[in-house]
């Protein structure tokens, strides 16, 4: 593993630290390829990518090849963009670890971010380009962006949400621990009022975050409150979107619960984390508002079996079958009224590197087709998180973020967990020509 991660570091050093006149074009040709916006599927297809970018792609008939490309012939497989993961926890330990309840108290404020570069590139190796961190303690979230970025370890494109924001003794608190131990403020991202939550909304962006994670409703895993309990009222959530808009960020509302569902929309927010026991009437608010739901199905599952195995016990337990037992109706309610979807996981609470079996679940749980589980990866994850204009689709000036598939996975949607080649801005990390 250390050997593996030594390399592709260095390759991706190479490559950024390389002139741009020694950058040459690079062709690849697959079976077929889906293109992430959910048109039909590519016979005999061909991309061509220079440096980091996208030049032209489509039926070998209609691309030419450069002269001097390096080609690579990938077979039978599907090419698509590469996949986007909407709600992930990149850095500090997986649920599971039997040090993680203590985390907060026992690990040093870095640690969260050194198991983050391994979690990282598991995630990446998945075929995950572009992940949107929503909530890391100590802004980890925002170092290891700034490692990737500079090219220090490789890892997926990131959109990072600093401290969640939340009430005190609520989900996005620490609780458990005895009264004076962890005392949690705005900059933390504990926020009482709409005054102090506009405060702790300013300092995540001060801090570097690009998105705003607010907990309207209680949670799964968090201790002492009901899963479905609402947390702030309509006045904070609007203080919270308000202030996130007029600084140019959106904001990610985890709501499990009904009414605060309704709450965090009537109050602007761009997408509800989980929508646990989404009901008919938040459907048609989301729908009509265009209110991205981001399902978290894998999470759903991930908590039921750790409730049915003894992981999970006491109230967090009950929360956590009563959560994935709604999340199954919640799906198919959102599919029925065409609320728009994009793929979260919830990496953290589940294992890092496994993050395609959501596309799995959403064809599984929530009767959705397999191309709209492709398309909820890609081009709905892209438009959620805005970069819609550099990733989410295979297209001409678009980053080179591609990933192959062996076989068709519009006849079996089960090869997504299988990835077979990983390209980031035209950097091959996985399969043929890696260096």
């Amino acid at each position: 593993m250390l050997r593996k991660f030594l390399a592709l570091t260095f390759a991706a050093m190479a490559v950024l630290s390389a002139p741009a006149g020694a950058q040459h074009a690079t062709v690849l040709r697959a079976a077929r390829m889906i293109d992430g916006t959910g048109a039909a599927t590519i016979s005999n297809a061909v991309i061509v990518v220079s440096g980091d970018r996208i030049v032209a792609a489509g039926t070998s008939a209609a691309v030419t090849v450069p002269p001097g490309a390096q080609v690579i012939d990938l077979g039978d497989v599907t090419l698509l963009p590469g996949f986007i993961d909407a709600h992930t926890h990149i850095t500090g330990r997986t649920l599971g670890d039997p040090l993680a309840d203590l985390a907060v108290v026992k690990d040093y404020a870095s640690y969260g971010a050194i198991l983050g570069v391994a979690n990282a590139l598991k995630t990446l190796m998945a075929g995950f380009t572009t992940i949107r961190v929503v909530g890391s303690p100590h802004f980890d979230d925002i170092a290891l962006r700034q490692a990737i970025t500079d090219g220090r370890v490789p890892g997926p494109r990131m959109q990072n949400a600093g401290n969640a924001i939340g009430i005190t003794g609520g989900h996005c608190d620490e609780n458990g621990f005895r009264p004076g131990l962890i005392e949690l403020g705005p900059k933390d991202g504990i926020a009482n009022g709409p005054e102090e939550v506009r405060a702790a909304v300013r300092y995540q962006v001060k801090s570097g975050a690009d998105v705003i994670k607010m907990c309207a409703t209680g949670g799964v895993l968090s201790e002492g409150d009901a899963v479905g309990a609402t947390q702030y009222t309509y006045e904070e959530m609007k203080a919270g979107v308000d202030e996130a808009t007029k600084l140019g960020r959106k904001v990610a509302a985890h709501a499990h619960g009904t009414e605060g569902i309704k709450i965090a929309v009537r109050a602007g927010v761009s997408s509800i984390e989980h929508g646990s026991f989404l009901d008919e009437e938040g459907a048609t608010m989301m729908a009509q508002r265009g209110t991205f739901l981001v399902p978290t199905l894998m999470a759903g599952e991930t908590v039921e079996g750790f409730a049915k195995t003894g992981v999970l016990k006491g109230l967090r337990a009950e929360k956590a079958l009563a959560a994935a037992a709604a999340m199954r109706k919640a799906i198919h309610i959102a599919v029925a009224h065409s609320i728009p979807i994009a793929l979260g996981t919830d990496a953290g609470v589940i294992a890092h590197g496994t993050n395609a079996h959501e596309f799995v679940l959403m064809v599984e749980w929530g009767g959705m087709t397999p191309m709209a589980s492709l398309t909820a990866g890609t081009m709905g994850g892209a438009k959620l998180l805005g970069w819609d204009s550099k990733v989410g689709s295979i297209a001409a000036g678009k980053f080179a973020d591609i990933v192959a598939v062996p076989g068709d996975p519009l006849q079996d949607i089960h090869v997504v967990e299988h990835v077979s080649f990983v390209m980031k801005g035209g950097v091959i990390y996985k399969g043929q020509g890696a260096q």
